[in-house]
Order: structure tokens, then sequence, then C-alpha cells
């Protein structure tokens, strides 16, 4: 069985490091990001099965950031992380290609929840 590969991209480092590390001590190979030109070239080298995308990033709002991923690759799944409650933000993400958004702060059950229910749609779109 493969370990699924998830991206977290956030500013928050702190938020980020914690959130990529308790995903690694559940067995996936989580990787974090903070900066948003970092996310393609990192999405482009490891090709994640999930991304965790903050909405709110310093020079590129997440929605950019997700249709991007989504040019680039249209099987990776992405969940919108949101600190904020702009439902029309979340409604664009999901219009543009998002399987679902998850409020902060996170539960880490509801974060393993996604990516699970992410990967299984990940894994029928393999090839597309």
């Amino acid at each position: 069985m493969t370990v699924t590969k998830v991206l977290l991209v956030d500013d928050e480092v702190e938020f980020a490091s914690a959130l990529s590390e308790r995903l690694r001590l559940r067995n996936y190979d989580a990787k974090a990001v903070y900066h948003a030109e970092d996310v393609l070239p990192t999405v482009m080298k490891d090709k994640p099965d999930v991304v965790l995308l903050d909405l709110k990033m310093p020079g590129m709002d997440g929605i950019e950031i997700l249709k991007s991923i989504k040019d680039f690759d249209p099987a990776i799944q992405v969940i919108i992380l949101s600190g904020h409650g702009d439902k029309e933000t979340v409604d664009k993400g999901i219009k543009a290609g998002a399987l679902d958004y998850v409020m902060k702060p996170v539960d880490i059950g509801e974060i393993i929840s996604n990516v699970e229910q992410a990967k299984g749609r990940r894994g029928g779109q393999h090839g597309t």
C-alpha cells in the first residue's frame, strides 16, 4: 500500500509545521510550504495526492493557487483551510475545484477524515 502524500500550504509556520508533523505521526508523507511562490514548484516535484491549502496568503490568494494546481494536475485533491468565515471565497474555491473546506482551528480527526476522502477521489482519477 502506498503512503498518501499530503502538501500543507500555510504562511503560519508554527501551525503548518505542527499539522504536518501530526500527519507524519499518522503515517502520511506530509510536507509543508509557507510561501505562495513555493507551492507550484513543490507540487510539480513531489506530486502530492492531497493539498491542504490556506486561502489567505501573502503574494497570492488561495483561489489562484488552487486554479494553478488544478491546471497542472486535475486529479490532485485540494482541501481549503480557512480561518475566516468568508463563505463567498470558500464557495469560489469549491467552484474552482476544491473538494472541501475546513475551518481553523482544525481538528486532526476532521483533517484525517477529509484526507482519506480526498485520497479515495484521487485514486479514481489517476491517468486523467
